[in-house]
């Protein structure tokens, strides 16, 4: 095999699978030896369950060898954010609060992709119930970023990030409240799509925000993105925010390029409303160069600016987040550690009258973007403004952390995918942002799969290990 085994995508693993090339158990193999390895410098795993997983690997073999594959991830590892419940383990939300907390079933999106075949390897680091940052007050170590440990990884999905670009499992989960999945994604420099509002089911997930929330994959490769997609999205009747669309074949377009599609670059975002490093903007440029080069007809765009879309998202998340986190927030804050807790106690200084108003402005801005759409089928835009910091730097930290433009498609439920757009001359990724109508995930992802093969950012690895 050409590809070392722990650089394999999952569509490349189950491939190698099906032509027994690879068992699932090398597999695994392989990615617990880079897990040995790495995970001292990166901290990506809070609970590696590693047993399990051979147990699961041993299964998957089994059934390969008697002609039988349960799904299209069969035999191939997956990651899980510390705020989704895997039945037997602690969802722990990286905090002292949630330490016993020892799930009982597995969330939805879980269950989903066990049927799909894949294999539970572990909880991975979050920022502190998705909502504080890199931190060093808390029971497990921040996860650090495998371009250089010495920054750190975006978040809150932050271990998922680590963990897919070092090479230590193929495919993760996260979650994306105000761009959690997108963030690790572009500081890692791999692919974190954000799906639709409502088609991926978050019962088992524990919340940030009620109407804000979302869980997506983060990937090494578009087509893998796809791949978790069809096994993940679905109606759940039990989550009250599922859609019931039950769309499958997302990766049906991903070979189609761009010519016939009209694309809104979204300038202002990191040109005028949060001006961007200087390369991240030649970034930017760049892929939209790229973009009509390859027959896409490129169209400048106007939206409601950034800050008021973080206005509108700050309002509700806090509230809702409020909502959820008051009573242990009033018996137990020491438990919290302190960006979680800062970040948490305003929501008790909202009133409803504020939250209704950012309700009703957020259907405004949903309207504005739905008219764009009458004239665009994809929107580009920033997703970071700046390369990742250090992660022992907190004041750099808490400045280059809300420059970002993630946050307007939590408010509008836009399907949204980050990924890399290249390297900064420090050596960290730049990234870029792709957003589609709503339920056309497909679009997005057939944009961004045109992207990733006329680029080749994804063929790039971390320096480390």
């Amino acid at each position: 095999m050409s590809t070392a085994a722990h650089w394999l995508t999952a569509a490349e693993a189950t491939r190698a699978f099906a032509a027994r090339t690879l068992s699932p158990v090398e597999l695994l193999d392989a990615l617990l030896d880079r897990i040995a390895l790495l995970q001292p410098k990166l901290h990506a795993f809070i609970r590696l369950d590693a047993e399990a997983a051979r147990e699961a690997a041993r299964a998957a073999e089994r059934e390969i060898m008697s002609g039988r594959v349960r799904g299209p991830l069969h035999g191939v590892p997956v990651g899980v954010k510390d705020i989704i419940d895997v039945a037997g383990l602690p969802t722990t939300c990286h905090s002292r609060i949630l330490l016993d907390n020892v799930a009982s079933a597995d969330a939805a999106v879980i269950a989903r992709l066990r049927q799909a075949g894949a294999i539970v390897l572990g909880k991975l680091a979050t920022h502190e119930f998705a909502i504080g940052g890199p931190s060093f007050d808390l029971p497990f170590p921040p996860a650090r970023n495998p371009w250089n440990p010495a920054h750190h990884p975006g978040g809150s999905s932050s271990g998922s990030g680590a963990g897919v670009a070092a090479g230590l499992f193929p495919v993760a989960l996260g979650s994306d409240t105000g761009g959690s999945v997108r963030n690790p994604a572009s500081c890692c420099g791999i692919v974190g799509l954000k799906p639709t509002y409502g088609l991926v089911s978050r019962r088992g997930v524990f919340p940030l925000s009620y109407t804000l929330d979302h869980v997506g994959p983060l990937t090494r490769s578009v087509a893998d993105a796809a791949l978790m997609l069809d096994a993940i999205a679905g109606h759940d009747p039990a989550d009250p925010g599922s859609s019931p669309s039950n769309a499958r074949l997302f990766g049906r377009d991903l070979d189609r390029g761009v010519r016939d599609l009209r694309i809104g670059f979204v300038r202002h975002f990191h040109e005028t409303d949060l001006p961007a490093h200087p390369e991240t903007t030649a970034a930017l440029a760049e892929a939209a160069r790229v973009l009509q080069a390859a027959g896409a007809e490129l169209r400048d765009v106007t939206l409601p600016s950034l800050n008021e879309f973080a206005g509108v998202n700050r309002v509700i998340l806090t509230s809702e987040a409020w909502s959820i986190h008051a009573p242990w927030l009033r018996e137990r804050p020491e438990e919290y550690g302190q960006l979680a807790r800062r970040r948490l106690l305003p929501g008790a200084f909202i009133g409803a009258g504020e939250y209704v108003g950012a309700q009703r402005r957020r259907a405004q801005m949903i309207a504005a973007v739905e008219e764009t759409f009458r004239d665009v089928d994809v929107l580009l835009c920033a997703s970071s403004m700046d390369p990742a910091s250090r992660i022992d730097d907190a004041e750099e930290t808490a400045r280059t952390y809300p420059r970002q433009a993630r946050t307007p498609f939590n408010v509008t439920g836009h399907p949204a995918l980050a990924m890399m757009a290249g390297l900064s001359s420090g050596g960290l990724p730049l990234s870029v942002q792709f957003v589609g109508r709503y339920f056309a995930d497909a679009t997005v992802l057939r944009v961004a799969a045109a992207y990733e093969r006329a680029t080749g950012w994804h063929e790039r690895r971390p320096p480390i290990g």
